[in-house]
């Protein structure tokens, strides 16, 4: 809820009580922005359920209650409508009030949160010797996104990169290079990589299906597990030589992780199993060690068991989950952590977080959390891929979705006769092309699929970021024609709200605070991106229909000052998505 439905809720519980009893005081409200602007700005129908206990008509109900409800100094006075809904209309000079000290405050009147504490968010985590694709664009900016509304609230956030840089994929592609490529496990940038790309897949196809390839490459992995000096000389080098590539995608989308592999948790693997042991919970299922899960059963009805250790004596990928788990609560001090990933892990997230709290690893005060997202699609509704079918290399898909921009842009000024010079078709283009990806990803319900559309997400109208982007550019157009610097409008800039586009882009503003708290609790950032469309959209018809530059004083200031709010609240929440912005496009 935002500080006006928290006041209003207040005085509701205080009127309930007066009017009914104090038993009635705790009673909610159920009070909720209008859905129709005719029946004014919130409405409560909690007439309706109150009937049966009370013993009167709703509208009696309804009636007793506005009686005693004290709202003057924020609303006109309250209507009762249809069987007994609660309309209640906000006052100009409260709106007025609010919207101005909107416009006074740094922060746009959100506040640090009260309760801040450490926050993990563990996202991206591409494979060391595997290139990044589309499938690790939704994890990346996902977690970003949320990361940021968490640092923006006041939060202590870890934002963590639990890169795959550990394994079996190892020692198979360390042992194929020793055969055909020695040099490049001696001698750093040895290799791009495109070529550890496909040496990786020649090596897996080695290990499917040669045998005797495949025990070398299991004594590979145990030389590296053991910390053989060439093993692990050879395994920094590869690892150095991905993180090279990681960190050119990391800069196109402006993206800051810490990294920490599995490789970093293989010390407190032991432990893991120990204290399983200890707990009761690990057992010995055709020579491996397990923990059964409750509540998971396989097609014959049988209990699915979580593998610890295999038979070799090697650990699973949960078993990494399980000592990361233990690491960020014991070490890191962690109070919530937040795992995004696609939705296809929602199983094996299940099974870690149940086996972890049955261990009592996870005390009452932290809250862990499964952020999953669906699959990015073609056109055509199938799993987006290349027109060989291979996986879509996330690089090439920034990189035409720059080049179309451009391509875009060119087209646009040779229309309007405007010559730009190169500096500034190559920044507009980038700014352009990487958050039309972002927004179209994030504007999307990320529990959901969705298909990927270039044409759309390019687009100047609609819900893209081309339009919000553009909104943002309208603001500043005004300031550059009238010469007009908003941080020295100063502090007689009041806004005045006379028009209805005013009033309803003043009221939409005022929203910013309670949708920016609903993404921190609920991690969905569509809710930020419907935020930010509805208020482009609403700005763009307060700029139709009320004359800034050409109006008399005081509504010349005072919408210029409007212009700056909104200018302001687009420019913050375009950045809590990942997404900068332009003064012309």
């Amino acid at each position: 809820m935002n500080p006006t439905q928290v006041l209003l809720q207040d005085k509701f519980q205080q009127a309930l009580a007066a009017a009914f009893g104090n038993e009635y005081g705790t009673v909610d409200p159920i009070l909720v922005a209008a859905s129709n602007p005719k029946f004014g700005d919130y409405q409560s129908n909690v007439s309706l359920p109150l009937a049966k206990k009370i013993g009167q008509q709703p509208r009696a109900i309804a009636a007793a209650i506005v009686e005693k409800l004290d709202v003057s100094d924020i609303c006109e006075s309250p209507e009762i409508a249809g069987p007994g809904f609660i309309n209640l209309r906000l006052k100009t000079t409260y709106l007025e009030g609010q919207i101005n000290a909107m416009q006074g405050d740094t922060r746009l009147g959100i506040p640090l949160t009260d309760t801040a504490q450490r926050e993990i968010v563990d996202f991206s985590s591409p494979n060391i010797a595997k290139e990044m694709h589309v499938g690790h664009l939704r994890s990346t900016i996902i977690g970003d996104c949320i990361a940021r509304i968490l640092e923006f609230r006041g939060h202590d956030v870890l934002r963590l990169n639990h890169v795959g840089d550990w394994g079996t994929q190892f020692g198979m592609l360390i042992t194929y290079l020793r055969e055909v490529y020695p040099e490049a496990l001696t001698t750093a940038n040895a290799l791009d990589i495109g070529d550890l790309v496909s040496f990786y897949k020649k090596a897996k196809q080695r290990f499917d299906g040669d045998t005797a390839f495949q025990e070398t490459a299991r004594q590979e992995v145990v030389r590296l597990q053991a910390g053989a000096e060439d093993t692990i000389h050879a395994w920094k080098l590869l690892c150095e030589q991905s993180r090279h590539e990681f960190q050119v995608i990391y800069d196109l989308l402006d993206i800051k992780v810490t990294e920490r592999g599995e490789s970093f948790y293989n010390p407190f693997l032991p432990a893991v199993i120990a204290d399983l042991e200890v707990s009761g919970l690990l057992e010995e299922n055709q020579g491996a060690k397990v923990v059964f899960l409750e509540g998971f059963t396989n097609r014959e009805g049988e209990p699915l068991p979580v593998i610890i250790q295999k038979s070799d004596g090697g650990y699973n990928y949960a078993t990494t989950d399980f000592a990361a788990l233990r690491y960020r609560i014991q070490s890191d001090k962690a109070k919530r952590i937040i795992y995004v990933t696609d939705s296809g892990q929602a199983n094996h997230f299940a099974g870690v977080f149940q086996v972890a709290r049955r261990a009592g690893w996870i005390p009452e005060d932290v809250e862990i959390v499964h952020v999953p997202f669906g699959l990015v699609l073609g056109e055509d509704g199938k799993k987006f891929k290349t027109r060989s079918g291979d996986t879509v290399r996330l690089r090439d898909l920034l990189d035409e979705a720059v080049s179309r921009a451009r391509a875009d842009l060119e087209t646009r000024l040779q229309e309007e006769g405007r010559e730009e010079n190169l500096e500034f078709v190559t920044n507009v283009a980038e700014v352009v092309g990487i958050s039309a990806v972002k927004y179209a990803d994030l504007s999307q319900n990320r529990t959901s699929d969705y298909k990927f559309s270039f044409d759309k997400m390019l687009s100047l109208k609609g819900n893209t970021a081309p339009y919000m982007l553009y909104a943002y550019v309208r603001t500043q157009g005004i300031a550059r024609s009238g010469n007009i610097d908003f941080t020295q409008l100063g502090a007689d800039a009041k806004i005045i709200l006379q028009e209805e586009a005013e009033y309803t882009l003043a009221k939409h503003l005022l929203q910013l605070g309670e949708v920016i708290g609903a993404v921190e609790v609920e991690l969905l950032p569509h809710r930020l991106c419907d935020y930010l469309y509805q208020l482009s959209d609403k700005f763009n018809k307060f700029y139709e229909n009320c004359p800034v530059l050409k109006s008399s004083e005081p509504m010349r200031t005072s919408r210029l000052a409007l212009c700056d709010v909104t200018a302001r609240t687009l420019k913050l929440g375009l950045s809590l998505l990942g997404i900068g912005v332009l003064e012309r496009m």
